[in-house]
């Protein structure tokens, strides 16, 4: 467990939680959660401490909980807030162990590599408490941030430093989660560019198919990311409304008015992030659709041009088979001429056919 205190516009490592909140700015508590059980006396400890209260054991098994959805709940003295970030390479690869090098050719593999972790949040007045995946990168992102900005210097570069600090626990946390959710806008450009490589050698004029396993799969990881998203958004709307409808009294309005700024930018980020996945989902709909098409539309010129040949060959047969009839007296079966008398108005009514069938595009060549 490590501790942190935020005041004064700096802040320090601490080796074990105060006994008794500051009195300016508040203390965060990062735990991983492989060891929040054995942290949890520490933790239970600090929150009375700190925070007036200790936690709830069902808000305790939420926070341990590795599987557990995006959800917001609260109590009379704290919010618990948990959100599922993306997880990181590093994370992928270790849970998907040597299929990922593998999966990695084949075709929208990045959608089958959308992985997601749950992070909780405690927010009392004076004390945040946040449960990480061992190593998260999302805590170890801000504490580095937080170190360069708290490089003490003379002059304005110190007040610029100390400006970017949180103010109060729930900043922090809506510093974290909006990361969380830039990770999210970032991963779109990787899904909409694979997406659209992939709709181009779908349509393409050689195109004879497409992995449709792969296709079922993508859209799987959308509507999974579509509902977490949504998840999301969820969470956050009803703490959004916590936060109007009770607000802090200890907060100035100007506090109070950059919090719930802060808080309509992340709502607004996860709102991007689910329209992007609903039109990634029109889009690969939209290009079977064409793929379909195209085939109906290369079928139906197949068999136009087979009509045509088909009708050009009737009269000709209607020919040959009355001159192969096993009659004695025919028509210019007895005279020289007569063989090259049929092979020519054969001939000349395949080409007053061919160019009728032609005139009427029966027989032309159409672009894909």
């Amino acid at each position: 467990m490590q501790v942190v205190e935020f005041g004064s516009g700096t802040w320090r490592f601490l080796e074990r939680a105060p006994e008794k909140p500051p009195a300016s700015g508040f203390v965060w508590l990062i735990l991983d959660r492989e060891s929040l059980e054995t942290d949890l006396p520490a933790l239970q400890q600090a929150a009375h401490a700190l925070g007036g209260s200790t936690l709830l054991d069902l808000h305790v098994k939420d926070l341990a909980n590795r599987a557990h959805p995006s959800h917001y709940d609260y109590t009379s003295v704290y919010d618990l807030v948990t959100f599922r970030r993306l997880a990181s390479d590093a994370e992928v690869k270790a849970e998907l162990g040597e299929t990922s090098s593998a999966a990695s050719s084949l075709a929208l593999a990045r959608f089958g590599r959308i992985r997601t972790r749950a992070v909780g949040f405690v927010v009392f007045d004076r004390l945040l408490v946040s449960v990480h995946p061992a190593s998260c990168f999302t805590a170890r992102t801000f504490i580095e941030r937080y170190l360069a900005d708290a490089v003490q210097a003379e002059g304005l570069a110190a007040v610029a430093a100390r400006s970017r600090l949180p103010a109060s626990s729930a900043d922090l946390m809506l510093r974290m989660l909006n990361m969380m959710v830039d990770s999210y806008l970032d991963l779109r450009k990787d899904l909409a560019s694979e997406l659209d490589a992939w709709q181009q050698q779908l349509l393409g004029p050689r195109s004879r198919g497409a992995d449709w396993a792969a296709l079922m799969s993508a859209r799987n990881a959308l509507h999974t990311l579509e509902d977490l998203c949504e998840e999301q958004n969820d969470a956050m709307q009803e703490w959004l409304d916590t936060q109007r409808e009770q607000p802090a009294p200890w907060m100035t309005q100007a506090e109070r008015d950059s919090l719930l700024a802060r808080a309509r930018d992340v709502v607004e980020h996860v709102q991007r992030v689910v329209h992007h996945v609903r039109r990634m989902e029109h889009g690969a709909e939209t290009a079977v659709q064409i793929h379909f098409s195209a085939l109906g539309n290369r079928t139906n010129e197949i068999m136009r041009t087979l009509t045509a040949l088909t009708a050009i060959f009737l009269p000709l047969n209607l020919i040959a088979g009355i001159f192969g009839m096993n009659f004695q007296f025919l028509p210019l079966v007895q005279r020289e001429q007569g063989f090259w008398i049929a092979i020519g108005s054969m001939a000349a009514i395949a080409c007053v056919l061919g160019l009728v069938f032609w005139r009427k595009r029966y027989l032309a060549r159409t672009g894909r």
